[in-house]
C-alpha cells in the first residue's frame, strides 16, 4: 500500500473479493477498464497447491494473475475468466513458506513464477519479484525462474540471489514484436538481460540468464527475420554467460481465438484453423498447432542456427 501511495496510484477499498464496474457497453471498453485495473488481494487456498508445469519447471507458483501488456497472441486469453484485470497477491510470506514443502533433499526443484503474469512488469508496484529472488537465494536446491517482456531490472541487480534465479527475457522477430503492445522493445529487453548477466564486479547482477523465443511464427521471410533476431542477440550477449534458450511455437485454442479477436478486432494475427493440426491434452482440451512438416522445418532451422551461433548455450526444449 505504501508503494502504491508513493506512486500516487488512485486506490479504492473493497468490502469483499468481488470487483465490479469493469463491464463496459462494448468488449473493447471492458478490456480498457480491466487492463487499467490492479487488484491487491490474498491468494486463495487453491493457489497453495502447486501444479507441475513441464517443460518449463517442476512447479508453477503465482505472484499475480493477469498482465498489463497488450500482446495480440496472449496465452492468458483462454485461461483467465472474466475481464483481463491484473490481480497481485499480498500474502507473499505465506506463499513462500508453503513453497518450501515442495523441496527435495536429493535434487534441485524448479519453480516458474511467470505462468499467469509478467512479474517484472509489476515490480515497481509490488516488489514481489525482488522478495522472491532474495528468498530463493537462501534456499538449498531450489531454483526460481521468471520471464519478462519488460526491462526495468535495476532493483534486481544488487540482490543476493546465490545463482538460484534464472532471469529470462521473452523475445521475437520484428514482425511478431509489433504484436506486443505496451512492452519494452526487444532491444531494451536484450540490454536489460545483459545487465543481469554481467558479473557483479562489472556492475551487473551476475544471474544465469535465458531467452524464451515465443511464439515462433513462420510468416513471409521468417528465416531472414529470425536470423536478424539472432544477430541482435549475438551482438548484445557476445560475452561468456550462462545462457539457455526455450523455443515455443504459436498455438491457440478455440476459446483464446474468440477472446483475442474480441480484444483486438483489427489484429492481423493468423487464426485460420484449417491448415493447423489439433493437439489434444490429457484432460480433453484442444490446441491448434502447426502441422508436422512445418514444425520439423522450424525446429531444424532454430536448433541448427542456435547451436552454430551460440555453441556454449543450452536449448532446454522445443514445443
Amino acid at each position: 500500500m505504501a508503494r502504491l501511495d508513493n506512486l500516487s496510484v488512485p486506490i479504492t477499498f473493497l468490502n469483499g473479493d468481488r470487483v465490479s464496474g469493469l463491464r463496459g457497453e462494448t468488449e473493447a471498453e471492458t478490456y480498457r477498464r480491466a487492463k487499467s485495473t490492479l487488484v491487491v488481494a490474498a491468494a486463495p487456498p487453491g493457489q497453495f497447491k502447486f501444479k507441475p508445469i513441464p517443460p518449463s519447471a517442476d512447479y508453477q507458483f503465482h505472484l499475480a494473475q493477469g498482465c498489463p501488456a497488450h500482446c495480440q497472441y496472449c496465452y492468458l486469453a483462454g485461461s483467465l475468466g472474466g475481464p483481463p484485470l491484473t490481480r497481485v497477491y499480498a500474502n507473499l510470506d505465506e506463499i513462500l513458506a508453503n513453497l518450501q514443502s515442495y523441496l527435495k533433499p536429493d535434487r534441485d526443484v524448479s519453480f516458474e513464477a511467470s505462468c499467469y503474469t509478467d512479474p517484472l512488469a509489476l515490480e515497481h508496484l509490488t516488489g514481489s519479484l525482488s522478495k522472491c529472488i532474495s528468498f530463493f537465494g537462501n534456499l538449498e536446491r531450489a531454483r526460481l525462474r521468471y520471464v519478462s517482456k519488460f526491462a526495468n531490472v535495476t532493483p534486481l541487480l544488487t540482490l543476493e540471489h546465490g545463482g538460484n534465479t534464472r532471469a529470462r527475457a521473452s523475445v521475437n522477430a520484428a514482425p511478431v514484436e509489433r504484436l506486443e503492445g505496451g512492452t519494452a522493445s526487444v532491444s531494451e529487453r536484450l540490454n536489460a538481460l545483459r545487465q543481469l548477466a554481467l558479473p557483479k564486479a562489472e556492475g551487473g547482477g551476475g544471474y544465469p540468464v535465458g531467452l524464451v523465443i515465443a511464439p515462433i511464427m513462420p510468416g513471409d521471410g521468417w528465416r531472414e527475420a529470425y536470423g536478424e533476431l539472432f544477430d541482435d542477440i549475438g551482438a548484445v550477449l557476445s560475452g561468456a554467460c550462462d545462457l539457455t534458450f526455450e523455443l515455443i511455437t504459436h498455438r491457440f485454442t478455440a476459446k483464446s481465438k474468440r477472446v483475442l479477436k474480441g480484444w483486438y478486432p483489427a489484429t492481423k494475427l493468423d487464426f485460420d484453423q484449417t491448415p493447423r493440426s489439433v493437439k489434444r491434452g490429457k484432460f480433453g482440451g484442444e490446441k491448434y498447432i502447426y502441422p508436422k512438416a512445418i514444425m520439423a522445418d522450424l525446429r531444424a532451422f532454430f536448433e541448427t542456427e542456435l547451436k552454430r551461433r551460440f555453441p556454449s548455450a543450452r536449448i532446454l526444449y522445443w514445443t
